[in-house]
């Protein structure tokens, strides 16, 4: 039987994930780390928080399916808009994208099968 995983408050996470330790971050892609709340082997439904570093981006990848952001903190971009702090965005299945952050931030990602990434990682230069 699984672990009940303790409630909490959206502002309450962003004091959290601020009060972190380096040590409590692992790299996820240059310029990116995570905190994985939970993941499921082989693909199956995740929730991380992502910290993105000042001009970080993630390379190209497509949904295989549904994606839930919030941005916690700072801000995020992508090829359909800008995301300050406290957006709430629904990427569903088949679409694709490259998030990155100006100034560095926080999100919550919830999803529900892990990502596809469609470009390699070498082929972003900044």
């Amino acid at each position: 039987m699984s672990q009940m995983i303790d409630p909490f408050s959206m502002s309450n996470l962003t004091k959290r994930a601020r009060e972190f330790e380096e040590k409590d971050w692992e790299p996820f892609r240059p310029g990116v780390t995570a905190h994985w709340l939970y993941h499921e082997p082989n693909g199956g439904p995740a929730a991380v928080l992502l910290r993105y570093e000042p001009g970080a981006r993630v390379m190209l990848h497509e949904h295989v399916g549904y994606e839930h952001l919030i941005v916690l903190d700072g801000d995020q971009y992508d090829e359909f808009g800008e995301y300050p702090t406290g957006s709430f965005v629904i990427n569903p299945p088949g679409t694709a994208h490259s998030p990155g952050s100006r100034g560095g931030c926080i999100a919550l990602l919830i999803y529900e099968k892990a990502v596809r990434f469609v470009e390699h990682p070498e082929a972003r230069a900044s």
